[in-house]
């Protein structure tokens, strides 16, 4: 009996071992010019609420005149709640100004730093990575 606890126990001790690493893997924001901020106005195509970060697609205009489709990287779920945001703050249609952090190589997308004006929810708040204070994490 003592024999299948110990069996038991070694094969909770090898899943885990499978299992913890992809659990605790994240990716960087090496690829965001953090040491820069830039501000984009456009129209919200999509929100998505998603964990482990929250997206907004939207369709912003180029000095050309041509649309683009920026993808910009929000936060976790849990701190966009925690500085009052919703699945409806932002919704399809909505006009928006945002500033971020550009992509490194210029691509339309960034990593957001606060929402500047528009949006549908009465709750305008910031959801990046700043504390509410506004100094940078």
């Amino acid at each position: 009996m003592l024999r299948n606890y110990a069996l038991s126990g070694l094969a909770l001790v090898i899943a885990t071992l499978i299992v913890a690493p992809p659990a605790s893997a994240h990716h960087s924001y090496a690829i965001f010019d953090r040491t820069k901020k830039m501000t984009v106005e456009g129209t919200v195509k999509q929100f998505m609420w998603t964990n482990p970060h929250s997206w907004i697609s939207m369709m912003v205009v180029d000095p050309a005149g041509k649309t683009q489709q920026w993808n910009v990287e929000m936060n976790s779920l849990t701190i966009l709640v925690a500085r009052g945001w919703n699945p409806k703050t932002v919704v399809p249609g909505d006009k928006i100004r945002m500033t971020l952090h550009p992509m490194k190589d210029g691509s339309p997308g960034g990593d957001f730093v606060s929402l500047d004006a528009g949006g549908h929810s009465v709750t305008r708040v910031d959801g990046g990575r700043q504390p509410v204070g506004g100094a940078e994490e």
